[in-house]
């Protein structure tokens, strides 16, 4: 197996560390009186989160941080898993964007950090994970 190259780190800890923070949110979601805290417009999404949308943030982001754990081993089934990550994302954002095309008013800021980042990111890590497996063997 080649030696990694320092960005292979840097990505795998990058990707780790978001995936936590959004496994963190995920899990403060929980509390109503963090709920309440929160603007109106995240309320809107909290609130009213069907169970199936909730069940694909929740493997969005728990997928997500397995995942990384698993490129850092350099293991094959990181693809897989960053996959499974992505697709409970993409669940999650149709929920979230009913929302944004509702009523409600959204700032761009919020469309941006809530709904295009978290799928830009899982596209980017997903993409990684296919370029770094090819790269630096297989287990």
């Amino acid at each position: 197996m080649k030696k990694k190259h320092w960005s292979f780190w840097l990505v795998c800890i990058a990707g780790l560390v978001w995936n936590v923070g959004g496994s963190a949110n995920y899990l403060m979601q929980t509390s109503i009186e963090f709920v309440n805290s929160m603007p109106a417009t995240h309320q809107a999404i909290i609130i009213g989160r069907p169970a199936w949308a909730t069940a694909g943030f929740a493997v969005g982001v728990f997928g997500g941080v397995l995942a990384c754990v698993l490129l850092m081993f350099v293991h094959r089934t990181s693809i897989t898993v960053f996959l499974v990550s992505l697709v409970g994302i993409i669940v999650t954002m149709i929920h979230t964007m009913n929302v944004v095309m509702s009523e409600v008013e959204f700032s761009f800021p919020e469309v941006f950090f809530m709904a295009i980042l978290p799928l830009a990111v899982a596209l980017a890590l997903f993409g990684y994970a296919k370029h770094a497996i090819s790269k630096y063997g297989v287990r």
